[in-house]
């Protein structure tokens, strides 16, 4: 393992050229554009600043679970306690957004502005609005019932209910209520009533503030109590389950090495599962899930394993996090673990625990999991999900992950997801950031300045290109400087044969 001090630089191999070919995703024949380039070994920063110019992050540190994200980890909860197997949709991903998440962002957003409110003016208003509504309502009263109302502050301080008594004449044949019963009352009234007569019991010398603070929107009510506060993510992950539980759960985090003696003893296990994912779930060929093919697609990364003193215990490099369910492996995680973030890779999982949602889950374990690691390490305070496709159902499920940034394709900065979607609707490429004077900062501004590695000896391009008479051997160093930025053409040894 490397120490952080002495590591050697990252080797690139650039493919020139951009390809263009059928995009998997929107099926679109000529829709998808590379760059190819080879990385023979890579450190963990400079893979770090290569994505952040091209990938999109999340924000794990300020992510809350959405209503359809805590359904799957308390489907998972009473599997593991119970061995309850959900009997609704058992697909992996959420692809779109669900109406609860919809109205639970849109109030997060307004209890927000409400706070902004000058208080006792909304009071006032509000008050003055109830009284309205009340005239309003007795006004509309049928003849056939005699409604006899109080004063709404007398009942209060009177300590009476303070609803509405309604005397009933006889009905008429055919209709109306029985009268041998009480007056049918809506839900909705009996729980304000319920709620009124417990701020009178808890206060009962200010009823009347009691009444106000009832009738306020939920951004003007004292802060909850520790105890009415919405469960954090952790706290739904790690939620105690009894001593006869069902089902027992382990994630293990595993080094991506065969040196390793966890990683090499479940391999074999792990391939089998691989296998099995990508036969069922992509229907691949058993040809094109070889050994071989596993071993290079998630077991073969360039990343060099680091250690640092204020980076994480486990260190930074590729992991594998193994989902361990009474004894085998039923899910994993293909992630990096980099200085800012974590990068997820992959995941491959059982078919047979489609029931769980474990792609869901996955992802919001590898948040926690994130979190996690900021606590030790500070700067690294990020998710990174790869790639946003807004018009493929299957890769814009991402967006629901809040709060989210994408990164802008032209100047290289992270933007609200929210600023960008409306762009998206509109065009499938568009410029997030909405400054037309702002450039690429971190552009290739000296090219000659770049690192090649020419015959093995290590050189400025400066002096590299006084020995070629290739012109297009300008023009591939140019793009590639282009791509990669200024910092990492300093850092990355460009290999040229």
């Amino acid at each position: 393992m490397a120490s952080w001090a002495a590591l050697s630089p990252s080797i690139v191999e650039y493919f020139e050229g951009e390809d263009f070919y059928r995009c998997g995703y929107c099926k679109n024949e000529s829709g998808s554009r590379s760059n190819g380039m080879w990385a023979h070994s890579m450190t963990v920063q400079d893979y770090q600043d290569l994505i952040d110019r091209g990938w999109r992050r999340c924000r794990p540190l300020q992510f809350q679970p959405s209503k359809s994200h805590k359904k799957v980890l308390k489907k998972m909860l009473k599997f593991l306690a119970k061995g309850e197997i959900s009997k609704g949709n058992c697909e992996d991903e959420p692809m779109e957004p669900t109406v609860e998440d919809a109205v639970s962002s849109d109030f997060g957003l307004i209890n927000k502005l409400d706070i902004h409110c000058d208080l006792k003016t909304l009071n006032d208003d509000l008050k003055k609005s109830l009284e309205s509504e009340e005239k309003k309502k007795a006004k509309r009263e049928e003849s056939n019932e005699i409604t006899h109302s109080q004063d709404m502050e007398e009942k209060l301080g009177s300590g009476e209910p303070s609803c509405s008594v309604k005397v009933h004449t006889a009905p008429q044949p055919g209709r109306g209520a029985d009268l041998s019963k009480p007056p049918c009352r809506k839900a909705k009234e009996i729980r304000k009533e319920r709620k009124r007569l417990k701020l009178m019991q808890q206060n009962p010398a200010g009823e009347r503030e009691g009444f106000q603070a009832q009738c306020q929107p939920s951004s003007l009510l004292p802060p909850k109590t520790k105890s009415n506060e919405p469960k954090s993510l952790e706290d739904l992950i790690f939620e105690s389950l009894p001593e006869n539980a069902s089902h027992k759960l382990e994630v293990r985090l595993v080094p991506v090495s065969f040196e390793d003696p966890e990683f090499k003893s479940s391999f074999s296990q792990s391939f089998s599962l691989y296998v099995k994912y990508q036969m069922a779930i992509h229907q691949d060929p058993p040809d094109e899930c070889g050994k071989t093919e596993f071993t290079r697609f998630l077991c073969s990364s360039p990343l060099e394993t680091e250690n640092s003193p204020n980076g994480p215990d486990c260190g930074y490099g590729s992991f594998h996090q193994q989902y361990w369910l009474d004894g085998k492996i039923i899910a994993v995680g293909v992630i990096d673990i980099l200085p800012y973030c974590v990068s997820s890779v992959y995941l491959y999982y059982d078919p047979d625990y489609s029931f769980l949602s474990l792609g869901v889950y996955s992802a919001l374990r590898e948040i926690a999991f994130t979190r996690q690691l900021h606590e030790k390490t500070p700067q690294l305070s990020y998710y990174y999900m790869g790639f946003y496709i807004h018009s493929c159902p299957k890769m814009k499920y991402k967006g629901q992950y809040r709060p989210s940034d994408l990164l802008c394709p032209e100047t290289y900065v992270w933007v609200p997801i929210e600023q960008c979607l409306p762009s998206l609707e509109k065009s499938k490429y568009c410029r997030f950031n909405q400054d037309p004077e702002a450039v690429d900062e971190g552009r290739s501004k000296e090219p000659d300045r770049l690192q090649v590695f020419y015959k093995k000896a290590i050189m400025p391009y400066g002096v590299y290109k006084q020995q070629q008479r290739d012109p297009s051997e300008a023009a591939a160093v140019l793009q590639y400087a282009r791509l990669v930025g200024q910092a990492c053409s300093e850092r990355m040894l460009l290999f040229r044969n």
